[in-house]
C-alpha cells in the first residue's frame, strides 16, 4: 500500500513514501533542469568523430562549475564521473574513459546536475557522424516512446498507464523495452519513490497525483531486451549486442498534466535531427 507525504515535513532519505510537492519547490527543479538542459544543448557541438567521452565528461564537470551545479553522479556509491556516456550497445552507466567515437556510433548522455538541492536529471541521445537507418529508427522509436510516457503522466492515471504507453508502441515497432532499469522519484533525493517502470498494463501501479516528482527514461533495444552488468559494477549492455537507446526527462505531476523541467532550451530534443 503505497502512501503519500507533504514533501515539506517528509525527512531526507528515501521512506517509502510518495513525496507531493507544491509550486515553490516546482520553480526550484525547474531551474535545476534548464541548467542541465542548457549542459545537454551544448553537448550537440561537441559529440563528433574522434572525441572521447572523458572530454565529454570533463565539459560536463566544467558546465557545471560556470553554472554552480554539482554533478549527482561524481561518489555516488563510488561512481567517480560527472556524467554517463552510453554508446551502441552500452544500455546505460557507460563510465567516460579516453577510447575515441567513431563514425557511425550513437551515444546516451545522462547529466543530473544539483542546484539549491535540486536535481534535474536528463539524457538524450547523439548521432555521432553519418548513422545507419537502424540506428536512426532506434532513436526516433525512443523518443516517441518517453513523450508517449509523458503524455499518460498526469492525475488519476496510474504509474502502469506510463509505462504501457511506452511498451505497447515500441513493440509495435518491434523493438523491446528493458525492464531491469527504471525512472525514480526525483527531487531533493537524486533516488526516491516512486519506481516508474516502462512497461505494465493500464491502471496498475502507484496512482499519479498532483505534486508528484519523478523521471522517465526509457531503454530501448533493438534485440531482445535483456542485459547483463560488467565486472565494473555500472555498465549495463545488451546480452545480444544489439543496439540501444534512451531518453530521459525530469517531470513534475499538475492538476491536469505535468510539466517536464528538462526540456531543451534551443528545441534540440533529438540533438542531430532537429536540426
Amino acid at each position: 500500500m503505497v502512501t503519500y507525504i507533504d514533501a515539506a515535513t517528509a525527512p531526507l532519505k528515501n521512506t517509502g513514501q510518495v513525496r507531493l510537492y507544491g509550486p515553490e519547490d516546482f520553480a526550484g527543479m525547474h531551474k535545476a533542469g534548464a541548467v542541465t538542459a542548457a549542459c545537454l544543448d551544448a553537448l550537440a557541438d561537441i559529440v563528433k568523430p574522434g572525441v572521447t567521452t572523458q572530454e565529454i565528461d570533463d565539459f560536463v564537470q566544467a558546465f557545471g562549475r560556470e553554472h554552480n551545479a554539482l554533478p549527482a553522479t561524481l561518489y555516488y556509491r563510488g561512481y567517480t564521473k560527472f556524467s554517463c556516456t552510453s554508446i551502441n550497445h552500452v544500455v546505460c552507466h557507460g563510465i567516460p574513459n579516453d577510447k575515441p567515437l567513431r563514425d557511425g556510433d550513437i551515444i546516451n548522455i545522462d547529466v543530473t546536475y544539483i542546484v539549491d538541492g535540486w536535481h534535474g536529471d536528463s539524457s538524450r541521445m547523439y548521432p555521432v557522424g553519418e548513422l545507419k537507418r537502424a540506428a536512426e529508427r532506434l532513436i526516433e522509436v525512443t523518443y516517441e516512446s518517453l513523450m508517449l510516457g509523458i503524455a499518460a503522466a498526469k492525475p488519476g492515471n496510474t504509474t502502469g498507464d506510463i509505462g504501457a504507453a511506452i511498451q505497447t508502441f515500441v513493440e509495435r515497432e518491434r523493438c523491446s523495452v528493458v525492464r531491469d532499469f527504471c525512472g525514480h522519484g526525483l527531487g531533493r533525493l537524486f533516488h526516491d519513490t516512486p519506481n516508474i517502470l516502462h512497461y505494465g498494463r493500464p491502471g496498475e501501479g502507484v496512482e499519479l497525483k498532483p505534486g508528484m516528482i519523478f523521471t522517465i527514461e526509457p531503454m530501448v533495444n533493438l534485440g531482445r531486451p535483456q542485459v547483463k552488468v560488467l565486472s565494473d559494477g555500472w555498465t549495463a549492455v545488451t546480452r545480444d549486442r544489439s543496439l540501444s537507446a534512451q531518453f530521459e526527462h525530469s517531470i513534475g505531476i499538475t492538476p491536469d498534466g505535468c510539466e517536464i523541467f528538462t526540456l531543451s532550451p534551443k528545441g534540440l530534443h533529438r540533438p542531430g535531427f532537429d536540426r
